[in-house]
């Protein structure tokens, strides 16, 4: 599929369903200094974005309008063990159910909460009557319940940026995955953010944010890491690639989807929090908000990059084992950019 092709998919994506956070995290409290359990035994790092009504639209959107950049590529075989990692609230499991119908997916998350919004979130896009297409669990990401190689492929998105220790949580992932088996993992990097016109208010209310996702125990710039860290994690002919988002005027429903209501409600998100943390003052974030928002005009553009990375756990794979397709031939569709080339591709 070319980038064209895959920018009318997402021009058509905007409207928001119900969202996935992809994360293993403890609800969210007031901030204190930093001595609270979750970062102390490594079970989680609290969610920087919060748990409100706008959050969950705003995860919804940015999920339904970058299903097609994000997951192009990413397809598993009729019979295929499949786990999801933090799946939330299910966004991101509608969309491995679309591009997998006959895969078994396992999906887990450490929200009981979450999982019930995912299964009523999965079954309301299910046709009537249609059989249960995932089987869910609650679950920590550093401590699974499946005994070794249980699995022949393992997806997770926005996952390892909320987490304290991802190499211990892809640790625990390569374990689970039989050898031979692949995982395919999707971060962003606000660092990548690029806006015009030029607002150093805006930069410095991005800079915001990475500091306080970063105090309270993630990593915003983690796309950047994805390389290494699988590396690190024992994974094998790990292979990165960049997923552009580039939008303006000419395309209103991406202005809409993803710059207004996927990144500039994420920042509007933690206005309270960096006023608490003694990072701006008011009338700077306000200064900052409205030149973010100009990205958004008629005149104005955003750039944003998105890393898809797939490994491999070594090994020897059996004769006659199941060969998991995950993010392989074909996949070269890596922007939404008009006239993108599609000459990158993984192979």
């Amino acid at each position: 599929m070319h980038s064209e092709d895959e920018s009318t998919a997402l021009a058509g994506r905007t409207t928001g369903t119900a969202p996935t956070t992809g994360t293993t995290r403890t609800p969210r409290t007031p901030r204190t200094p930093r001595t609270d359990t979750a970062r102390t035994t490594g079970a989680g790092p609290e969610y920087v974005h919060g748990y409100s009504p706008q959050e969950a639209q705003r995860l919804g959107d940015q999920a339904d309008t970058l299903a097609a950049l994000l997951h192009s590529g990413t397809s598993y075989p009729a019979g295929s063990r499949v786990l999801e990692a933090g799946c939330g609230v299910g966004a991101q499991t509608v969309h491995l159910i679309e591009n997998s119908p006959g895969a078994r997916i396992v999906a887990v998350d450490r929200s009981a909460a979450s999982l019930a919004q995912a299964r009523a979130h999965v079954a309301a896009a299910r046709p009537p009557g249609a059989p249960a297409a995932v089987a869910w669990q609650q679950a920590d990401v550093y401590e699974l319940p499946f005994q070794d190689a249980s699995f022949d492929a393992v997806f997770l998105c926005f996952v390892l940026e909320h987490l304290a220790d991802p190499v211990r949580a892809l640790g625990e992932l390569r374990r689970v995955l039989r050898p031979g088996g692949s995982l395919t993992v999707i971060e962003g990097d606000h660092g990548s953010a690029l806006f015009h016109p030029f607002s150093h208010g805006a930069h410095t209310l991005v800079a915001h944010l990475i500091r306080l996702q970063a105090d309270a125990g993630g990593n915003a710039l983690i796309g950047r890491e994805l390389q290494p860290l699988l590396t690190s994690a024992g994974f094998r002919d790990a292979v990165v690639r960049p997923r552009t988002v580039y939008v303006d005027g000419t395309r209103p429903a991406l202005v809409e989807g993803f710059t207004r209501r996927t990144f500039i409600a994420m920042v509007e998100a933690v206005r309270e929090d960096a006023l608490r943390a003694g990072l701006t003052t008011a009338a700077d974030w306000d200064r900052g908000m409205a030149g973010l928002r100009r990205a958004a005009a008629d005149d104005g553009s955003f750039h944003y990059t998105f890393f898809k990375a797939v490994a491999v756990r070594a090994g020897a794979t059996s004769p006659g084992s199941l060969r998991v397709v995950s993010a392989s031939a074909g996949m070269h569709a890596n922007s939404l950019t008009p006239g993108a080339s599609s000459a990158a591709s993984f192979t």
